[in-house]
């Protein structure tokens, strides 16, 4: 995957070198929802001050085109909730 543009890190509040990090190992158990969070990066909410959180309205959709069973939306929201947490709180800490 090529690094991104300053254009796309700008919109997560860091710069190219934050967003070029190394890459990061995932345990299989997180990979749907680091499927499903990375597939919902258009979907962030904003406002004056930034992003604020995703908008959920089309985390079903999303999960469903990205296959994952109905039996595990519920786990995956809730990954997606932590991963959004943990996104909030890296965009929002000082430079």
């Amino acid at each position: 995957m090529p690094p991104p543009t300053a254009e796309e890190a700008a919109q997560f509040a860091l710069t190219v070198e934050e967003a070029s990090g190394p890459p990061v190992d995932v345990w299989p158990d997180n990979w749907q929802a680091v499927c499903v969070f990375d597939a919902m990066t258009t979907q962030w909410r904003t406002s004056m001050v930034g992003c604020t959180g995703l908008d959920y309205t089309p985390l079903r959709s999303v999960m469903r085109m990205i296959g994952v069973p109905p039996s595990e939306h519920a786990d995956v929201f809730d990954s997606i909730r932590i991963l959004e947490g943990a996104a909030l709180e890296t965009m929002r800490a000082p430079k």
